[in-house]
Formats: structure tokens, sequence, C-alpha cells
């Protein structure tokens, strides 16, 4: 499972890239070399990180985090709302096989 590395973490990794791009040559080493000075394992993983907060920024296309969470939430909805709906067709099968049986009063 990937390591979770704490918000206020992420959000100082981004800021310090931010401000430091100037710095550097490219994007890449700033984002490798802050990514080294604080300890994320992967310079990608910073990299992804920066990318996602422009996006939210809306500097960037594509899904926004909050957009990401609800999207999530609804899936596991629709999912839960499939199995639901499984169960009470199988639920309605039995009984209407039930109905059709004839009865024998003892």
């Amino acid at each position: 499972m990937p390591k979770q590395y704490p918000k206020d973490l992420r959000d100082r990794a981004v800021r310090l890239v931010r401000e430091h791009r100037g710095d550097y040559g490219t994007e890449w080493e700033a984002i490798g070399s802050i990514a080294a000075k604080l300890g994320i394992g992967s310079a990608e993983t910073l990299r992804k990180w920066v990318r996602q907060a422009e996006v939210d920024q809306g500097t960037r296309p594509g899904v926004t985090s909050e957009e990401s969470v609800e999207l999530r939430r609804l899936r596991r909805e629709n999912a839960e709302l499939k199995r639901a709906n499984e169960i009470l067709k199988a639920a309605s099968a039995f009984f209407a096989a039930e109905l059709d049986r004839p009865h024998t009063r003892s």
C-alpha cells in the first residue's frame, strides 16, 4: 500500500515547488530537489501533487480533488444500490414462486 503523507507536508512541498521553480533550470529539477530535501520517496509523487494542485486551482484541465471524492462516493453508492436491487429481485422471484405453488391445508 502506498505511503500516506500528511496534508500539511503535501501543501508545503507544492508551495515550495511554486516558490523555487525559477531557482532551477527545469521544473523537474526543482521537484526532485525539494522531494529529496523533504524526504518524499519519489519526485514523481511530488510532481503529481503539483499537477493536482494546478487542477484544483483551475490553471490546468482535469478532475479536481473535490470532484474525485464525490465520484468515488457516488460509485460506492451506485454499487450498493445495485447489490440491494439484486437482493430485491431474488426475493421477489422467491415469493412469486411461493404464490404459484399449490397450497394444501392440513
